[in-house]
């Protein structure tokens, strides 16, 4: 059915991260959390009998790794997919995640807005891989379908001192998801940043042609800038 909602489950040993993540996921259309788990054991029971279509997973968890959970799920054969929502961020850990399918690697702490963008990619890929009727793929379609769900990617070796990866990824998101170009000012409020801070990303990714930069003249004629993002 293409209006059913991406049923989730989200499994985080701290329960306070856990129901923040919730309250995130809960503002996003076409989601529905159906569980929340705290350990590796309740997550490989929880997916027998509640079939989610996406798990949002800590890889580390009291009683387990997540990394052996993803190994046992698809052990299993179970239809799902899985984003990896975690402090681990060792090459080792990355490479085994990956090695078992997890569709996105999302490092805490994340936004909001991250989470939200990746989402939205997650659910543009789900619903157009599920509204194709079963047949053989062009790599062109294989391409799109992969794709859809990698953020673009920011100019990390380019950053200058103080350009922290997580704030650069949360003023991407705001900006991408923006209908009408976007002040310093909207993107502060919406990120929880200062306006003096999002103006330096803003310039940032205009200076990396990642954002278009135009003026606007406010009240008694001071001048500010607007930015539209531009980049994939």
């Amino acid at each position: 059915m293409p209006d059913e909602p991406i049923r989730t489950l989200i499994v985080d040993g701290d329960t306070r991260l856990a129901e923040k993540q919730r309250s995130y996921v809960d503002q996003i259309p076409g989601f529905a959390v159906i569980g929340i788990v705290h350990s590796g054991a309740e997550a490989l029971d929880f997916v027998s009998r509640g079939r989610p279509h996406l798990v949002l997973l800590d890889l580390l968890l009291p009683d387990t790794t997540g990394v052996e959970v993803c190994r046992t799920l698809r052990s299993r054969g179970a239809a799902l997919d899985i984003i990896a929502v975690t402090s681990a961020s060792d090459l080792a850990t990355v490479r085994a995640a990956l090695s078992y399918g997890v569709v996105q690697y999302l490092v805490k702490p994340l936004s909001a807005a991250t989470l939200r963008d990746r989402l939205h990619r997650f659910a543009t890929a789900h619903r157009e891989m599920a509204a194709t009727p079963p047949r053989h793929l062009s790599q062109g379609e294989v391409d799109r379908a992969l794709a859809a769900l990698r953020p673009p990617a920011t100019p990390v070796a380019d950053q200058p001192k103080g350009v922290s990866a997580t704030t650069l990824d949360s003023v991407v998101a705001q900006l991408r998801a923006k209908t009408v170009p976007a002040s310093a000012e909207d993107i502060a409020a919406a990120i929880g940043v200062s306006r003096a801070t999002a103006r330096r990303y803003l310039e940032h990714l205009a200076v990396h042609r990642l954002a278009i930069r135009s003026h606007r003249y406010g009240r008694c004629g001071r001048p500010g800038n607007l930015y539209r993002w531009q980049g994939a």
